[in-house]
């Protein structure tokens, strides 16, 4: 008996609620301002030229072919009322709900049945997405393999001038190999741990170093010693950089930040912060952005050198970014990773397109002003893309070297000289490759397999 009167309360008391509201809103609605007519045909008449603009000016058209057409041939018979004023085909068709698909079914259209067929014979056809031919490229054959390093070589600078080239090696030596010949030159002695990056200044006779021993090294080429040391990384250095006009050296290390030095000073200008994780490879240009810097935390950043800030945080990549590099000519820069090679526009880092199919882990990048786009990775493959559309004309897998193992198949760095005819790459089988164009190839020996049909271009 209580159970019944509690739950009948509770109805009641509902009941009173629900009526409550809906009194409230009702008298709510009677202040409302009253539909004013014009406004909400104006409205409809702007919503419905937004979205059918295209096919307005299409049914427009086709209207008035149809007139020009009917007005050039034989008055229609008498009885005929298909050309009578109420329907006339020249009329405006006026907004109505669901104006697309009645267009396009063609009920928005008189009843002449030629109407609606001229209509859909008149509408252009659609154009499949074109993919542009890519340029022909001689395929690039080995022609040297330099020995002498005792651990694996990790990176390469070559001079100005062209006329030797620097490679920096797990057996902490710097050696100096004359380009022209492949004989060495000089060893440099100085790092305790593994050389990581090399960069020789365009303005200066200076060599610079860094390595796994957190150091960062200067060294006078006219004394084939070190002149200054630059402290202040906390971790290994993998990356350095040098400014094309303006006396900074760039960075970058497992401490997840790059720094800007003063090459002469020896200051600690900038500490380029935000990266969260080892920050892998880095690049200067003179132009907006002056650095870029890729990391293990999937990311790239393009930083404000004045400013010594991040400018843009590019997300795109889904794994570890380990080498980033400008186009020479272009004002563009790619990006390598194990899920894709990306090509982006600068300043503001404008996403262009994929390059798919290096199914590794891509360690370095090199392009030469001729459009050669090469790639290097862990398994010892090295791919090469005409940069423009991104075709991979040529994939490369340099032979076994003696007394080397299965697991010592890795690309560390990939050079072009200053000509941008040769190419340098430093392996894990302890040895340098030098690569040139196949003077004998032609488009007729080595065709562009190209075939746009079955090409798909995943945008992401």
């Amino acid at each position: 008996m209580t159970m019944d009167v509690q739950r009948h309360s509770v109805h009641t008391l509902v009941f009173r609620s629900l009526k409550r509201t809906h009194d409230m809103f009702l008298s709510n609605q009677g202040t409302l301002p009253p539909i004013d007519p014009t406004t909400e045909s104006m409205k409809k008449g702007i919503k419905s030229k937004d979205s059918y603009a295209l096919v307005f000016d299409r049914v427009r058209k086709n209207n008035h072919l149809k007139l020009s057409h009917d007005h050039n041939s034989d008055p229609p018979p008498p009885g005929d009322d298909s050309f009578n004023g109420s329907n006339n085909s020249s009329a405006i068709v006026p907004y109505t709900p669901g104006i697309a698909g009645s267009l396009i079914s063609g009920s928005a259209m008189p009843n002449n049945s030629n109407s609606t067929s001229s209509l859909v014979l008149n509408l252009p056809p659609k154009k499949a997405p074109t993919i542009a031919k890519p340029r022909w490229h001689a395929p690039w054959k080995l022609y040297r393999v330099i020995s002498g390093h005792l651990g694996w070589v990790r990176c390469c600078a070559v001079e100005p001038g062209n006329d030797w080239f620097a490679t920096g090696s797990a057996d902490r030596v710097i050696k100096i190999w004359d380009l022209a010949s492949g004989k060495l030159k000089v060893s440099l002695t100085g790092h305790i741990s593994s050389v990581r990056g090399l960069a020789v200044s365009h303005r200066h006779p200076y060599l610079f170093s860094c390595g796994e021993d957190r150091q960062v090294k200067c060294w006078d080429l006219e004394y084939n010693k070190v002149i200054r040391h630059y402290h202040g990384h906390l971790s290994a250095v993998y990356s350095m950089a040098l400014h094309p006009n303006i006396d900074v050296l760039v960075t970058a290390g497992r401490d997840s930040t790059a720094r800007v030095w003063d090459m002469r000073t020896k200051a600690n200008v900038h500490t380029l912060a935000g990266h969260t994780n080892t920050v892998a490879s880095v690049i200067c240009q003179a132009a907006e952005p002056q650095v870029i810097t890729g990391s293990h935390d999937c990311t790239i950043r393009l930083w404000d050198l004045a400013a010594g800030k991040s400018r843009a945080t590019l997300t795109n990549h889904k794994k570890s970014v380990r080498s980033v590099v400008f186009h020479p000519t272009l004002y563009m820069f790619a990006s390598a990773s194990p899920d894709n090679i990306k090509q982006w526009k600068c300043p503001e880092g404008k996403f262009i397109q994929n390059l798919s199919g290096h199914n590794a882990i891509v360690n370095c990048l090199a392009v030469n002003p001729d459009g050669v786009l090469v790639s290097g990775a862990d398994n010892g493959t090295m791919q090469l893309w005409d940069w423009r559309t991104g075709y991979n004309f040529q994939r490369l897998q340099a032979p076994v070297q003696p007394g080397s193992m299965d697991s010592e198949a890795g690309v560390f760095s990939i050079t072009f000289d200053m000509s941008g005819t040769r190419m340098i790459t430093t392996e894990a089988d302890k040895t340098i490759k030098v690569y040139k164009e196949d003077d004998t190839a032609t488009e007729e020996s080595h065709p562009i397999n190209w075939r746009p049909d079955i090409i798909k271009r995943r945008k992401y």
